[in-house]
């Protein structure tokens, strides 16, 4: 391994599932599919909100945000993971491992923003439809956007300082397919008490108030259902959230199993779950939103049957 010194590392071992070859295939098949799904998926779904004039609303602009975190997130360490199942090259550099666990935590953490941003949407949409255009106006939603995007990557970068100022006194071996944050942390031979503390308080102010907020709105929008005197108008209404609803419950599902669940008795299997977790949940997203919402359904016709690119064509 090339070092510097003793205490300067300028490359990272990735041990994966180094022993279990077989196994390491069969997931870059079934992750490079996944992948593939995820980029094709999200892609499309952006690109079907930026032709398609009817989705040019607030709710579609956080979820072509939404779609941009999928995309960027899974790119961020999936295409060198691949190259480690195949035995092609598991060493990452330095500066590769501080931008990969740069990009995984900052991205991570705007998502949990914008879903709390896209809850609130939702909860004007359904408990104050008169006010919506005047409360969701562009200039907000624009706004609102780009706190999320800044606030993630503000804390990225501040975590990102106080782990690689740590002593790592030689050690390279990272026991996980890509520079997760906490997997880092585990080479550090200092203390490591101040990253543990602001770690906790940044994840229960930047991860747990969203949740607390998201909660809050759907209790006030499921009130506002509820006061809805027909049946067919309160399953309209539940449908507009619906796939928002779905997509909080798998992205926090996701969270607690990755990082609460119960130490298993032998770490390929935690890996293994960790990560076909982290690369799933991003490929159902724009699924999700398609399948159940008829606007986007509507949109997807009218591409496939030429009307929209023609529309689109005749603006210029």
């Amino acid at each position: 391994m090339a070092q510097t010194n003793h205490t300067e590392v300028i490359e990272y071992v990735l041990l994966g599932l180094q022993d279990h070859h077989s196994l390491e295939i069969a997931l870059f098949v079934l992750c490079l599919g996944i992948y593939c799904i995820t980029l094709l998926g999200n892609s499309f779904l952006v690109g079907l909100i930026v032709l398609d004039t009817h989705l040019h609303s607030p709710m579609y602009f956080f979820i072509s945000n939404l779609s941009l975190i999928d995309i960027f997130g899974t790119s961020s360490f999936t295409p060198m993971m691949l190259l480690n199942f195949l035995d092609v090259q598991r060493t990452i550099s330095f500066p590769s491992c501080a931008l990969q666990m740069y990009l995984t935590l900052a991205l991570g953490t705007t998502e949990c923003l914008l879903l709390a941003v896209m809850a609130y949407d939702r909860y004007v949409a359904i408990c104050q439809p008169l006010r919506y255009s005047e409360l969701m106006n562009g200039p907000l939603c624009i706004q609102m956007a780009g706190i999320s995007w800044g606030v993630g990557f503000a804390n990225s970068l501040l975590h990102s300082i106080l782990v690689w100022r740590l002593p790592f006194c030689g050690h390279y071996i990272i026991n996980h397919f890509f520079c997760e944050i906490l997997a880092v942390l585990k080479l550090a031979c200092g203390d490591i008490s101040l990253n543990t503390l602001i770690l906790m308080v940044a994840t229960a102010v930047l991860t747990m108030t969203p949740l607390l907020l998201i909660c809050l709105s759907y209790i006030f929008i499921l009130a506002a259902i509820l006061r809805v005197p027909s049946a067919a108008g309160r399953s309209k209404a539940f449908s507009t959230c619906s796939a928002h609803l779905t997509v909080v419950v798998i992205f926090y599902g996701t969270i607690t199993f990755m990082y609460l669940k119960p130490k298993d008795k032998d770490p390929s299997v935690g890996k293994i779950i960790t990560l076909l977790y982290a690369i799933v949940a991003p490929s159902l997203n724009a699924f999700i939103y398609s399948l159940r919402n008829s606007e986007v359904k509507a949109a997807v016709t009218a591409l496939l049957w030429g009307g929209l690119l023609t529309r689109k064509m005749s603006h210029f």
